[in-house]
């Protein structure tokens, strides 16, 4: 049987509109592992700072990570943390001008800002057998999708 699987979607003849696009997730660790980031005293360096940075790069670097997705001028992207109880939660939030959402801009931006932090606590979190058991990614959702009406 042939099979045809389309590539990329055409979206030539769609207009160019203001998009913008929000997403969170949350790092679920030990209070230890937390109070470690929150007093900067992590081996690896500034976890929110890392981050931060790794969630950019994640959301310039999207089409890379994920096959069907357009490359997207960006106009801006915005990283921020916050604290709930012991889990860190990280939220971004993008923005560009044209013809195909952002979702999965902010969505690849939460994800690996998440990934970078628990990389950066992996040796507090893990366990005398070298596992995780109380350490997780959870919630990883977005929380709004906007397009103007052309």
């Amino acid at each position: 049987m042939d099979k045809s699987i389309e590539g990329i979607v055409e979206i030539g003849a769609k207009p160019v509109v203001e998009r913008r696009a929000t997403a969170t997730g949350l790092l679920n660790i030990s209070a230890q592992s937390a109070a470690a980031i929150q007093s900067k005293t992590i081996k690896k360096g500034d976890v929110l700072e890392a981050s931060t940075i790794a969630a950019i790069q994640a959301v310039k670097d999207t089409p890379r990570i994920v096959p069907h997705c357009h490359p997207i001028p960006l106009e801006g992207c915005n990283v921020a943390w916050s604290w709930e109880g012991s889990s860190l939660r990280c939220t971004v939030s993008v923005s560009a001008h044209y013809k195909t959402g952002i979702e999965m801009e902010a969505l690849t931006g939460v994800s690996a800002g998440l990934l970078c932090a628990l990389d950066m606590v992996k040796s507090i979190e893990k366990d005398e057998d070298g596992q995780y058991p109380g350490t997780s990614i959870s919630d990883i959702m977005v929380l709004e999708k906007f397009k103007a009406e052309p």
